[in-house]
């Protein structure tokens, strides 16, 4: 054991150590510190990232619109965005296209117009032979028979 200097206390408290000597409390404090920056960087991603959840959740029309501004407020740290991203991500908007889709294409079958083919659905007549695309015969067999 070491001699203490003469002009110390002789009853220091137990977190000082003696010079040379590794410092376990400073170890202790910083561990916990990290592990306490960690865990409240991730509750506040947690909280931030609320409205988008909420959003994806319910299969919300304006989940995308929630998504960047839950985004542009982590960014520019403006809260205003993160509320009205809860607000949206509270609100049913309604459905505005579907019933005014319906319509148009009611509309256009009273008219007597031929309805659009719908670009997701794949093409049933080879382009230029009239013939139906049939995927087990070979391209060059249609071309014979044509």
């Amino acid at each position: 054991m070491r001699e203490l200097h003469p002009a110390a206390p002789h009853h220091l408290p137990g977190f000082i150590t003696a010079p040379g000597d590794v410092d376990v409390l400073m170890i202790v404090v910083g561990i916990v510190l990290i592990a306490a920056l960690v865990a409240v960087g991730n509750i506040y991603l947690h909280l931030h990232s609320l409205p988008e959840r909420m959003a994806h959740k319910s299969q919300k029309l304006q989940f995308e619109v929630v998504a960047v501004l839950g985004l542009l407020s982590l960014f520019t740290h403006n809260h205003l965005f993160w509320v009205i991203g809860l607000l949206l991500a509270m609100i049913d908007l309604p459905d505005f296209s579907t019933p005014l889709r319906r319509i148009a294409g009611s509309v256009e079958h009273m008219a007597g117009v031929p309805p659009e083919e719908d670009s997701t659905e794949p093409p049933h007549i080879a382009a230029g032979h009239g013939d139906a695309v049939n995927p087990d015969v070979p391209k060059n067999e249609v071309q014979r028979h044509a």
